[in-house]
């Protein structure tokens, strides 16, 4: 593999840092944090992260066929159907914050077993839901519980890699938790039409309870690389960290609005496709599950640009081609020219789009922060899901009847997705230009 010359000028200020910051670390120690697992056990590794990062996918994706169904047995409204969704993005903001610190504190295992366990019972207590509220609020606490997955999963991955390399790796993992989107609504369809839409929920219980037997023989009882790990008073200073890195928070917010582009797509879909232009729920399934391909097969793409091309140099050319079709989607809904015909391609492109944003927004934010990976995958997690439930939500809430709130919460994620690339690209070339001074001169007079 050939790294660049200011790749390695980064990973090694960062090494460096890590030495001085953290004295009674031992070299040992230092090379356990950064060594990789074996070949065998590395596959079946990434195999369980990659069900891990699937649970929010799963969760949402494969339920969206009976949203019209659910919607008529609860007597209940659209919109309040779309707040299952929106309380499902917030569960998991909220939850992916508090799984961070936790696993930083009491090691990576605890915490993950303890958020599967929470998000069975609120599975299969969501298939005995008796009306929409109830169902609002279990969708919250089963959201909660998966948020485990995902955050546990980010900092694994930034405890055994680093630089471009856990780019390469969460776009592998895109791969695994790819396949959620494409088969989920087909599942969930056949599901729904077999047994009911609580069906659907009792699937998801089963599944929860087979990915908590492979975390209990895949993940091992990691401890976070803070040199406090059990300190309550670190999480105040990582923190503070964090939220003034401004490189960190650019990158999130990058990622971030991509992905809230994704989840306007996904609350506003089924109305668009299955209300608006009378798409039958199992047409509905193949496309959502083509727009999903088209995501996993630009994240498997990105894995290749990563050895040519630095990963916000992708992320730009990803975010501002997403801005160009949010602007033609914002067309087809203002001139009334939408069609499925005419929909269905550009919402493929700008999916397509997302799968090189998102595996390089994360990487980037957690490169230099290998010694509070917990917190940093939270935060990340945090931020950019609830701005998901925010673009989910004015979905529902400005639903006139058309595609134009869909169309409009896209297109303004996409443009500030980009601005936030923009501004990586410049904390990025600022480290590397500070990395290339040479040190400042030290007297030795008293």
């Amino acid at each position: 593999m050939v790294i660049s010359a200011g790749h390695c000028s980064r990973s090694e200020t960062l090494f460096s840092a890590q030495s001085v910051l953290v004295p009674h670390v031992s070299a040992v120690k230092r090379r356990e944090m950064s060594t990789h697992p074996a070949p065998p056990r590395r596959a079946l590794l990434l195999f369980v992260l990659g069900m891990l990062t699937a649970f929010g996918a799963l969760s949402i994706d494969m339920y969206l066929p009976s949203l019209p169904t659910i919607q008529g047995d609860l007597k209940t409204t659209a919109s309040s159907v779309q707040l299952t969704l929106a309380a499902f993005m917030a569960g998991l903001g909220i939850g992916q914050f508090a799984y961070g610190p936790l696993s930083d504190r009491f090691g990576r295992r605890r915490p993950l077993i303890a958020g599967i366990i929470i998000y069975i019972l609120a599975s299969a207590a969501c298939a005995f839901a008796p009306s929409i509220h109830w169902l609002i609020a279990l969708r919250f606490f089963q959201a909660v519980g998966g948020a485990a997955g995902a955050v546990i999963a980010r900092a694994i991955v930034r405890d055994h890699y680093s630089g471009r390399e856990i780019a390469r790796v969460l776009s592998l993992l895109m791969l695994i938790m790819g396949a959620a989107p494409i088969l989920a609504p087909l599942f969930g369809g056949w599901v729904l039409g077999f047994a009911g839409w609580r069906a659907i929920f009792g699937v998801l219980a089963v599944l929860g309870s087979i990915a908590l037997v492979l975390s209990l023989v895949a993940i091992p009882g990691t401890t976070s690389t803070s040199p406090h790990p059990r300190s309550p008073g670190m999480l105040g200073t990582n923190l503070r960290v964090l939220f003034t890195d401004r490189r960190f928070l650019a990158a999130t917010f990058a990622g971030g609005f991509a992905q809230s582009s994704m989840f306007a797509y996904i609350s506003g879909s089924p109305f668009v496709f299955m209300e608006l232009h009378h798409v039958a729920p199992e047409r509905f399934a193949w496309l959502f599950a083509m727009n999903a391909a088209g995501l996993i097969s630009a994240s498997q793409i990105n894995r290749r640009l990563l050895a040519r091309f630095a990963p916000e140099r992708i992320a730009i050319t990803a975010t501002l081609a997403s801005v160009l079709v949010g602007a033609g989607l914002m067309v087809l809904a203002v001139t009334g020219l939408g069609s499925v015909l005419t929909i269905a391609p550009a919402l493929l492109l700008f999916i397509t789009s997302i799968g090189f944003i998102t595996p390089n927004a994360a990487a980037l934010a957690l490169e230099e922060h290998g010694a509070r990976a917990g917190v940093a995958s939270a935060v990340l997690g945090s931020l950019q899901f609830a701005i998901s439930a925010l673009a989910s939500a004015s979905v529902g809430l400005f639903n006139d009847g058309t595609m134009l709130p869909m169309a409009a919460v896209m297109a303004t994620c996409a443009v500030a997705s980009w601005v936030a690339a923009l501004r990586v690209k410049a904390e990025v070339g600022k480290k590397d230009e500070e990395s290339q001074l040479p040190p400042p001169e030290t007297s030795l007079a008293r």
